[in-house]
């Protein structure tokens, strides 16, 4: 893993964020640092994908601050939030299911409006680390197989050319095998590219064992952060995310 800057890259205090009247983000502090790979866990419905998704902009933040490079952007809209080079692969995948790949990997260059020989370079760099995609760019992305398509849904997002890639459950549903590639791309984006990754991942074992740093979050707040070695050792993590299956 590459060695990470001491400046934050994103930077997240006080952070609340609400569906309604329920208050799903309750107060969340989180850093991460440029070339990081840090891991986020915790139960279903302890509000990590929303943590992501208000880092997008939807939700709003009801309260608190998001800074991204030093920047607020807690107010800032979704579509230039992308502009920004932060790029996300929602749980679910959400791919574009009647579209080919080669057209799902055109929307997301689309999002940041990238020219040509930047989209040249960032096809080139999927289809590398997922040659699977190369082999069926005319294909609807609807019948590629659950593997298939979660490789769609990162290198759709790594086509915007991001310096920060936010994955929400990338092993969510996989096969062990498939599920070992997609942490191995994550791995190599980060080792050879410098990319910045937030990883919401259901696998506490193996998201730890990628990160350098790791989150865990309980009803809206963070409750326990350190190294991936750290969080992996303390016994209360290994009881509630690691011994009894996967509860994340």
């Amino acid at each position: 893993m590459s060695a990470p800057s001491a400046t934050p890259l994103l930077a997240i205090r006080g952070l609340r964020a609400s569906y309604g009247k329920v208050e799903a983000l309750k107060g969340v502090d989180l850093v991460i640092k440029p070339g990081e790979i840090v891991t986020l866990i915790g139960a279903n419905g302890a509000g990590k994908s929303t943590l992501m998704m208000t880092i997008f902009g939807k939700p709003r933040a009801r309260a608190g601050q998001i800074e991204f490079d030093g920047r607020d952007i807690t107010g800032a809209a979704t579509h230039d939030i992308a502009r920004m080079r932060i790029a996300q692969s929602p749980e679910g995948r959400r791919i574009f299911p009647r579209m080919s790949v080669a057209e799902n990997l055109q929307m997301g260059a689309d999002a940041t409006n990238s020219n040509d020989a930047d989209r040249t370079v960032s096809l080139e760099r999927v289809l590398t680390l997922f040659p699977r995609l190369k082999e069926r760019m005319t294909q609807r992305g609807g019948t590629l197989s659950g593997g298939e398509q979660q490789m769609l849904a990162i290198g759709r997002a790594l086509m915007s050319r991001p310096r920060l890639l936010m994955l929400d459950e990338p092993s969510l549903g996989l096969a062990p095998l498939i599920a070992r590639q997609i942490f191995d791309a994550i791995r190599i984006l980060n080792r050879e590219d410098g990319l910045t990754v937030l990883v919401v991942e259901q696998n506490a074992n193996h998201a730890l064992r990628l990160a350098h740093r790791g989150y865990v979050m309980v009803n809206g707040l963070i409750t326990l952060s350190g190294t991936g070695t750290e969080l992996l050792a303390r016994p209360e993590i290994r009881a509630a995310y690691l011994e009894g299956g996967r509860k994340t």
